[in-house]
This record gives structure tokens, sequence and C-alpha cells, in this order.
């Protein structure tokens, strides 16, 4: 880098040795911190001091508003962060920088900047420039004000004969208003003493107004006595009447009972007579049964095809399209069971869609009836959710879990009916299988669904 002659060890020696016997001028200090925010961007991290780094990344005018102070610290009692300040001065004004380390400062240039450049690089003499851009700037400063103290003299003086023009017409005015406020007060004096008369006929209409709604009032009171001594007659008659109807329904539900106990009464000795006329004529139990009336084929001359047909995997749909085609048959799923075992990485909520979509289609194709039973431990809120078509959805109560809901379905059905039960927990499986329900895995039904 390029320096003038007269820039040298002595130089910078002389302006080291030189020092400030009073704060920076507001104007220099400012335009400092604005040279030192600037040259951030020719810097690495590390040439800057540790307390500046963090605002390495900050725009030149973030840093110069939130770093200033620590800037100019650093400037002060940092002499290599401002040497390397100084280079990239040089580099970006060497006319400047020239001119004053050759002790000839431009006579054009702004003092402010000139001070602010000698702060930075120290030449000999810089603390004069400093000062003499400090009283130059106050110098500014003060022909400022007085300008402005000229300017607002001047304003206000207009301002103060304008003030005086409106008070002279304001006066004229009042006095004009006022001589006609006298003649209204005149009129209005003449107008009081009427309207007195007038308030003392209104006064006199007004008592007897007072006696007529004294009088309406005493016959409302009467009409609203009256009314309430008939309220209160409707009322007992009401009371009666939905005691006499609360009577008529428990004599109806007596009744029924009563008709009940009959019927059952007639059963139960239709039975009896029908198991001792049975006795009493000692039939033999019936030997041929309508099962043996079907034409099939026997046991011994089965064809492979239908072995086939009836030895299927546990876990083929086909097996499951059989169940579902059983009359009256109840599907009950044990969802999470069978969303973990297909889907595990979902959130619960989607897993909850997903099953239920394929399951109101399966619903639709094969007309079973299908409740799904979620664990409502899982649930941290209320559940928002529209049950499809043809799926009953359940939740189990807290403290009761979704495998018990399940064997509680189990055992509400009637003995007989089909169930089959969705589910690879093995404890649930055994479990319905003792109620009398088919369990099957939950791959079935995942297999199942996927060709939906």
């Amino acid at each position: 880098m390029e320096q003038p002659d007269s820039a040298g060890p002595a130089g910078a020696a002389g302006g080291a040795a030189e020092a400030l016997d009073r704060p920076l001028p507001e104007g220099v200090r400012r335009r400092v911190v604005a040279l030192v925010s600037d040259a951030f961007g020719g810097l690495t991290v590390s040439d800057l001091p540790a307390q500046l780094r963090q605002y390495a990344r900050f725009t030149p005018t973030r840093r110069a508003k939130f770093a200033g102070n620590a800037m100019a610290a650093a400037l002060e009692g940092d002499a290599v962060f401002r040497q390397r300040i100084g280079e990239w001065l040089r580099d970006s004004q060497p006319e400047l920088a020239r001119a004053l380390e050759s002790g000839t400062p431009p006579a054009a240039a702004d003092p402010v900047d000139v001070a602010a450049a000698a702060y930075v690089l120290r030449p000999v003499g810089w603390v004069k420039l400093v000062a003499a851009a400090g009283e130059e700037a106050q110098r500014a400063d003060a022909e400022r004000a007085d300008e402005e103290s000229r300017r607002e003299l001047d304003r206000l003086r207009e301002e103060n004969d304008r003030l005086k023009a409106q008070a002279r017409a304001e006066t004229e005015r009042l006095r004009t208003e006022l001589e006609t406020a006298r003649k209204e007060a005149e009129s209005l004096h003449r107008k009081l003493r009427s309207a007195q008369s007038d308030v003392k006929r209104g006064e006199a209409a007004l008592r007897r107004l007072a006696a007529e709604t004294e009088a309406a009032k005493a016959e409302a009171q009467a009409q609203v006595s009256t009314a309430e001594s008939e309220a209160r007659r409707l009322r007992a008659r009401l009371a009666e009447a939905e005691s006499a109807v609360e009577a008529g329904r428990r004599a109806a539900r007596e009744g029924r009972s009563i008709e009940d106990m009959r019927v059952r009464l007639l059963l139960d000795t239709v039975l009896d007579a029908a198991q001792g006329l049975r006795r009493e004529l000692a039939l033999p139990p019936a030997s041929l049964h309508p099962a043996d009336t079907v034409d099939a084929v026997e046991p011994g001359r089965m064809t492979p095809k239908d072995i086939a047909a009836r030895a299927l995997s546990e876990t083929d749909p086909a097996l499951l399209d059989q169940l579902l085609s059983l009359p009256q048959v109840h599907l009950v799923v044990d969802g999470y069971n069978v969303t973990k075992t297909g889907y595990p990485t979902m959130p619960l909520e989607k897993q909850r869609l997903r099953l239920l979509g394929g399951l109101a289609m399966l619903a639709a194709q094969t007309g079973a009836e299908i409740t799904c039973v979620f664990d409502g431990a899982e649930l941290a809120a209320p559940v928002l959710l529209a049950p499809p078509r043809g799926v009953r959805v359940l939740f189990s109560k807290p403290g009761v879990t979704a495998d018990e809901l399940i064997r509680q379905l189990v055992r509400a059905e009637p003995p007989g009916r089909p169930v089959v039960v969705v589910s690879t927990d093995r404890e649930v499986a055994d479990g319905v299988a003792k109620a009398g329900a088919r369990p099957v895995a939950s791959a079935m039904l995942l297999k199942r669904l996927s060709r939906v």
C-alpha cells in the first residue's frame, strides 16, 4: 500500500504522543463511528477486537446504531485496531490521507471529515485538527442558531401584528354582538313574562292530569290483582293436570308389566305342556335332520379344488370376505392395533382418518355392521370426528382400555350371532374367542382394505 514519505515512525510516534484534553466534538464522534462501521466490511472477524465481533454481520447503519460506543472505545484503546482502520481509510480516501500525513489538509474539505480522519490516522498535529473541527462545528451551530433565532423573531413579529389586527376586528365584532344581545335580552324578558303565565296554566293542567293518572293507576292495580288471582287458579289446575298425566303414565307402565307377566306365564305353560306331551307319548329323538337332505359331496369324495377353497391362510383376505358374508355379522376392529401395524409413523389423527375411510368403503361393499374401537388414553383433548357412514366409532372411557371395551362389546352380543374381532393382541384374541367371537389378525384387514 502506497504511503506518503512524511508518514513514518517519527510521525506516528509524534501523533501517538498527542492526546485530547476534552471529549471529541459530537459531530466528529459520529463521523468517526461511521468510518469504523464502514471499515468493518474490509476486515475479517479475526481482525476485530473481541467485543466487536458480534457486530460483524450487522449492516453499517445498524453497527453505527447499536455498537457506536463499543467501536469508539475500541478505536481509542486498541492501537492495532486503530491502525487497521487507518489502513482502510488510506485505501478508501488516499488523497485526504496523504494530505493529512503531509501536514496540509485540503482547505475545501469538510472540517468534520478532516477531524475524523485525523483522529483515526493520528498524524502530527491531529489534536489541533480535531479541536479546530470542534470549534468550526460549534461556530456553524451558533450561526445556524442565530439564523433560526432571527427567522423566529421575524415570524413572531408577523404573528403579533396579525393577532393585533384580529383583536381589533374581534373587538368590533363583540361590540356589535353585545348590542344585538341587549336587544335580544329585552325581547327575551318580554317572552319570559309571557312564558311564566303559560307555566302557571300548565301547572294547573298538570295537577288535573296527576289526579287522572292516580285514578288510572288504582284501576290498573285492581286489574293486576284480578289477573294474578286468575293465574294462581290456572297454575293450580295445571298442577292437577300434570299429576293426572303422571298417574296415567304410572298406571300404563304397571299395566304393561302385568301383561308381560301374563304372556311369560302363558309361554312357560305351553313349553311345560309340550315337554309333558313328549314324555307321555315317549317320542324317540329324530334320526333325520334337515341338513341330511342337502345334496353335497361326501368327505371321501372332495375334489382338490374344494379342499383349496376351504384351506385358507389366516392372513388371506378371502377368509375375511367369507366371514363378512355371514348373516348379521358384526365386525369389531381394534383401531390403534391395526393402524400401528400398517402405518405406525403417521400421526394418530391421520391414522384414524385413514383406517375409518377404508372401513367406510368396506361397510358399503359388504353391508356388515362395523365398530371401530380406539383407546381413549391416547387422547390429549376431545376428538372432533364425524364417524363415516356405516361405521360406529367408540373411544374407551378414562380408566378403561380399548381391549376391555372390545370384550364388553363381544359379551353384549346374543349367543349365536357371528362376531369377528380384528386384533393381533394375543390377550384380546384369546378373550374374545372364549366369548364366542372369531379373532382375525390385523394384517388380514390391512390386506383387505388395500383392495378397497
